[in-house]
């Protein structure tokens, strides 16, 4: 029930998304000059570099949803030996990268307002910032859906199948919020 009611969630979140994306192709297609001046603003290599450390993410959230489904909440080995890693590493992994893609988009925010490209500057700015601002909450949420996940293996005298499951429904809403940036990506930063 868990994982069905977190797919019909999921749903409503892309309608949420689907609607960011079309107002910004909307304001987009009435101010195409803006645009045009406002992406040449964009660090396309840095926010390259950033959605690609959010996707590798998911290759690590997925590791850690393959060793809690083993049954497997913590390394049996050496933290140096990556094949004997369990959930709680490969999530850890998950939580820093997630991380270091929160700082890499507050970075770029930081750099966007001294080019004076804020909320209230423009429509683009707007819609930049509403949609990157959005996703980026999501993210939040979704680095601490990982700790409580960890904290739970912590916690508990014994690795059950609902952990497992916890695991499982949480790498759904992480993967989710990777495949909505790929697309932000793609279309804020790519199409120009």
């Amino acid at each position: 029930m868990v994982t069905v009611g977190t797919i019909v969630w999921l749903s409503s979140e892309l309608m949420f998304f689907a609607g960011l994306f079309a107002a910004y192709f909307t304001i987009r297609n009435i101010s195409p000059n803006l645009w045009s001046q406002e992406t040449a603003k964009l660090d396309v290599p840095f926010a390259a570099v950033n959605t690609t450390i959010l996707v590798l993410s998911s290759v690590a959230c997925q590791f850690g949803v393959f060793a809690a489904e083993r049954g497997k909440p913590g390394r049996s080995g050496k933290l140096s030996q990556i094949k004997l890693w369990g959930m709680r590493e490969w999530f850890v992994l998950t939580y820093l990268m997630g991380a270091i893609f929160i700082a890499g988009q507050a970075t770029e925010y930081a750099n966007l307002v001294t080019e004076h490209v804020t909320i209230s500057s423009s429509p683009y700015g707007s819609m930049f910032y509403l949609a990157t601002g959005f996703h980026g909450l999501h993210v939040v949420g979704g680095l601490i859906a990982f700790l409580l996940v960890i904290g739970r293996t912590f916690a508990a005298r014994k690795f059950t199948h609902e952990q497992a499951i916890s695991a499982i429904v949480v790498s759904y809403y992480w993967h989710f919020v990777d495949v909505v940036w790929v697309g932000l990506f793609a279309t804020i930063y790519l199409i120009k």
